[in-house]
């Protein structure tokens, strides 16, 4: 077998995977049932498969959390970002930014750190706009500046 797999430690990986279900819409591929602190849960957003582990000092498992979030962000490009945005917000999240309109790049995004102490970027994609369409506005923005 062959793949690829983001693994994350969370304080609690199945009141984690809840509250991601409340955000995004996820599949569950597995999911124990042990006692905190043991606990692993194994799902895919958008054909992404992600692994989270329970806090557990023992094993070196040590999470993030708001006030320690980690330099990693998890970008999901969603289709329909002012929805998913909401969800987060009225769950709890502290936003980073709020949802920005880039017109010139056809997309709008947003950042948000959950309880878990992970950082969020949300993306909508309004219309493609090319590498080397998105190089140029970059270099006749930064010359402006």
């Amino acid at each position: 077998m062959t793949g690829v797999e983001i693994d994350l430690v969370v304080s609690d990986s199945l009141k984690a995977l809840e509250y991601y279900e409340k955000i995004f819409d996820i599949e569950r591929v597995e999911v124990s049932d042990f006692p905190k602190g043991e606990n692993e849960v194994i799902f895919s957003l958008y054909g992404v498969r992600f692994h989270m582990l329970d806090e557990n000092p023992k094993f070196e498992l040590i999470a993030p959390s708001q006030d320690d979030p980690k330099t990693i962000w998890f970008n999901v490009i969603v289709p329909d970002i002012k929805d998913t945005y909401t969800k987060a917000m009225e769950l709890g999240c502290i936003e980073v930014q709020a949802v920005t309109d880039l017109p010139d790049y056809g997309i709008s995004n947003a950042m948000f750190i959950d309880p878990f102490g992970y950082l969020w970027m949300l993306h909508q994609v309004y219309k493609e706009v090319s590498h080397e369409e998105r190089l140029k506005l970059w270099e006749e923005k930064r010359d402006s500046m």
